[in-house]
């Protein structure tokens, strides 16, 4: 026979129970909800990073380790930042180039020619390093390892390591980057199609030999030197490339028409 003590203390435990099962059930609502969250910021700061990490370009050792899409979490991609150029093991080519001149620098490709032209009055660092590894036939046999359809609109090339990881293991410093005006209210400027530049690691002079092609206007942050524009038989091989999409279906990565840089060779214009 259960008296009313019994009774009282049997219901006092069943409350605390009820208690117990309560503030345990709340916590894993909070412990889900607190990582859903977590998640979702880390995407949005991992995306608004990227895009302007590189300007929607990171990758090696400017590009090499340059790579994103525009001011906004989902608008520019980036090319994968590299680790070569935060840390520069050879030093950059002396400037031999004839700095009043243009040049030409040559893709020859799988996909098509691409031609560019340069202007070493206004980048020479950039020119100089350029004709310093074609010469040696740095770019030769390599892949334009990143293509980018939404956000911003580039190819990006120039990585022996195919990845966009490798460089040259030297640096170049920023050039031209007033060349497309003032940047607007987000900060950004409008890389126009047909222009070419270089892709950083998203901290200021950190170019290598990673570039990215403009296949259609871009805004991205005044960050990345345009040093150079395509012909228009190098545009129309770029946007046939971008048309056919990104590998897997996806808005960055991998071209699914692989691009492969068959010679690449820079002359006096």
């Amino acid at each position: 026979m259960v008296n009313n003590d019994q009774r009282r203390r049997q219901l006092a435990r069943e409350k605390f129970e009820r208690q117990q099962q309560r503030r345990a059930e709340a916590r894993k609502k909070a412990k889900r909800r607190n990582t859903v969250i977590a998640a979702v910021l880390a995407v949005v700061v991992v995306g608004g990073a990227a895009a302007w990490a590189s300007g929607g370009l990171t990758g090696g050792d400017s590009a090499d380790k340059a790579s994103a899409p525009e001011a906004t979490a989902s608008a520019e991609p980036t090319p994968p930042p590299s680790p070569e150029a935060s840390e520069s093991s050879v030093p950059a080519p002396k400037v031999t180039i004839d700095k009043s001149a243009k040049y030409t620098f040559s893709l020859k490709t799988n996909q098509g020619d691409i031609g560019i032209t340069m202007d070493a009055k206004k980048t020479p660092e950039t020119v100089n390093s350029f004709k310093a590894l074609a010469d040696k036939g740095y770019f030769d046999s390599t892949k334009c390892h990143r293509l980018t359809t939404e956000g911003i609109f580039v190819l990006q090339c120039g990585d022996p390591k195919g990845d966009g990881t490798g460089g040259p293991g030297y640096t170049i410093p920023d050039e031209n980057l007033t060349a497309l005006g003032k940047p607007a209210a987000d900060g950004a400027v409008t890389y126009p199609a047909g222009s070419v530049a270089m892709a950083n690691t998203g901290q200021p002079h950190t170019g290598g030999s990673q570039f990215f092609l403009v296949y259609k206007d871009t805004k991205l942050p005044p960050s990345y030197t345009p040093f150079g524009t395509m012909d228009e038989a190098g545009l129309k091989t770029v946007k046939a490339v971008a048309e056919a999409g990104v590998d897997g279906g996806a808005g960055d990565g991998a071209p699914k028409k692989a691009v492969t840089v068959e010679k690449g060779t820079v002359d006096k214009a």
